[in-house]
């Protein structure tokens, strides 16, 4: 079903301010944003090393860590179906089974993690690949489901999962706008004025050169769906990209971090590390933060330098009284506390209606009208 221009218009109408509850927070298109902390695979399936992920992710001030949950016989079709990726800085073949095989948690593994996430009071989430995955995480009392951009277009998984009445989360790299209104549309969310659904920007590019990331395609997905909370899936290196997200309007991050970019695996080399996941976590604060207010005035400060810096009409002499105000007697010096030199065209011509010293700053009865 194509997106036409009649349906943008109609879409344009809806005005609305709607909520969505995950974990502790409570997210809107005005709230702070809302930070993942994507460890992926990078645990390498090995339970320690996820709970010292979620210890780093807690560190950097992210407000949920991520991670992914599959059976890899369930969603690898062709167990002879290689994968070629980068890792340690060299080219890594293997069967595409095998190397997911490496990154599964059983059950038992998965509770203590969703415990330690809760112990240490970070929101824990995960993506699943099916319908058993989710089953499993909603075991684990899941707040939220986060669809990655490879089952975008899984109509039919997309609608299971909505059976679940969780918030979800919805990634839609690979796709064009078309695809995201049939997603949408599935999931009876594009005229909901209260639509428990988040859409992500992502470009599923790793990492997402510069050039391919187009945040202005987050204006574009506004104006579609204008009833829908924004996020950016941040695939690029760095934190420029989501810094400038948060001026479009995005309100959801996540971004892959590992603890090493040495370690062995496909996603490691080009994760943010530690030091930088923190650095870009404190960016888009910084960068949220510098929004700030819509309103056109003066801030507090700026109200103290306006007395220091602005200019009041001064005596450049001393003035009689009777004397008749010129641009030789008076003139606009700082500081700005007197009267302001928007009156000063007035004042020319006017009658001094008493003594005035040189510098002193003239004040409402300095002056009268009269020949």
């Amino acid at each position: 079903m194509a997106c036409n221009s009649q349906k943008n218009i109609k879409l344009r109408e809806i005005t609305v301010n709607s909520q969505i509850k995950i974990g502790q927070r409570v997210l809107s298109k005005s709230s702070k944003p809302f930070i993942i902390a994507e460890a992926g695979i990078n645990h390498n399936g090995d339970l320690d090393t996820a709970k010292k992920m979620v210890l780093v992710a807690k560190e950097a001030g992210c407000d949920a860590v991520k991670f992914q949950t599959f059976t890899a016989a369930e969603f690898c079709g062709d167990p002879t179906q290689m994968f070629t990726y980068t890792s340690q800085g060299k080219e890594v073949t293997e069967p595409m089974l095998d190397m997911f095989q490496r990154h599964e948690f059983s059950l038992q593994q998965w509770q203590e993690l969703k415990e330690f996430c809760s112990l240490e009071r970070i929101c824990f989430l995960s993506t699943p690949q099916n319908v058993i995955d989710l089953q499993l995480l909603l075991s684990l009392d899941i707040d939220a489901i986060k669809v990655g951009s490879d089952d975008f277009t899984n109509i039919p998984l997309l609608k299971r999962y909505r059976k679940a009445n969780l918030p979800m989360i919805l990634s839609c790299g690979m796709s064009d706008l078309s695809e995201v209104h049939q997603a949408l549309d599935a999931l009876n969310v594009i005229h909901d004025p209260a639509p428990n659904v988040i859409l992500c920007l992502c470009t599923s590019q790793y990492p997402t050169p510069a050039t391919d990331i187009n945040l202005n395609k987050l204006k574009t997905l506004e104006g579609a769906f204008p009833n829908i909370i924004k996020g950016f899936s941040d695939h690029s290196q760095g934190p420029l990209a989501s810094s400038l997200a948060v001026a479009f309007g995005a309100i959801l991050f996540e971004k892959h971090f590992t603890l090493d970019n040495q370690m062995s695996g496909p996603d490691h080399w080009f994760s943010e590390n530690p030091e930088s996941l923190k650095i870009w976590t404190d960016s888009i604060r910084t960068a949220h933060t510098m929004l700030g207010s819509h309103t056109v005035a003066p801030t507090k400060a700026e109200k103290k330098m306006r007395t220091l810096a602005r200019r009041s009409i001064v005596a450049l002499k001393d003035i009689k009284r009777g004397e008749f105000f010129s641009e030789e007697n008076i003139g606009l010096r700082r500081p700005g506390n007197g009267l302001s030199p928007i009156l000063f065209e007035e004042i020319l011509g006017l009658k001094a209606s008493r003594k005035i010293d040189a510098t002193q700053l003239l004040q409402f009865g300095d002056f009268k009208h009269g020949t």
